[in-house]
């Protein structure tokens, strides 16, 4: 196999993933272990299969920068535990060359999403004005979560974040049909 035809299969598993956590998070808001550490497992064991102890580095590498960035929002109490562990799954599938884009990608389907719920439910305005107290509480406080704009509230709108994760990943791979190798 050639190196263009790897990154497809990675980006295609990848996807394939995302897909089947994006519809278990739309039914129960939730992400299993059972779906992630899979997943990361695969993703690892098909890099060192396709490309050795280098592929298998750049996947581990991968799937722990996903890991990080995500926690960060986990600590600071704006998303879920197994939105982080997909997206370390998706890291590990897509491998390091593709993870900056990933990131960018997941992040402006979240965005884009939230925007979709926040309107829909007549809420945009309210949620404008949590965005910009959540700004000022992570400004003065670090990333202690918001007292009441957090997830333990079950008042605030509630976006299951593997959909944006399936997002991120499709238009990941579309940057690779449509760029080559790598965007």
């Amino acid at each position: 196999m050639t190196p263009h035809l790897h990154e497809m299969v990675y980006a295609i598993l990848g996807v394939i993933c995302a897909t089947v956590a994006a519809l278990y998070d739309l039914r129960s808001h939730r992400i299993p272990n059972l779906i992630t550490i899979p997943a990361i497992a695969f993703g690892l064991l098909l890099h060192f299969v396709l490309g050795g102890w280098g592929q298998i580095l750049s996947s581990a590498a991968a799937a722990a920068l996903c890991l990080f960035v995500f926690f960060i929002f986990y600590f600071a109490g704006g998303m879920g535990a197994g939105d982080v562990k997909l997206m370390a799954a998706i890291g590990s599938l897509f491998g390091l060359p593709m993870v900056g884009w990933l990131l960018i990608m997941t992040a402006l389907a979240g965005g884009v999403i939230a925007l979709g719920v926040a309107i829909y439910r007549g809420r945009l305005w309210s949620t404008l004005a949590n965005v910009g107290s959540i700004v000022v509480h992570h400004g003065t406080n670090g990333l202690m979560p918001h007292p009441e704009l957090n997830l333990g509230n079950a008042q605030n709108l509630r976006l299951p974040y593997g959909i944006a994760i399936f997002f991120g990943s499709v238009l990941c791979l579309c940057l690779l049909i449509a760029h080559g190798v790598r965007p």
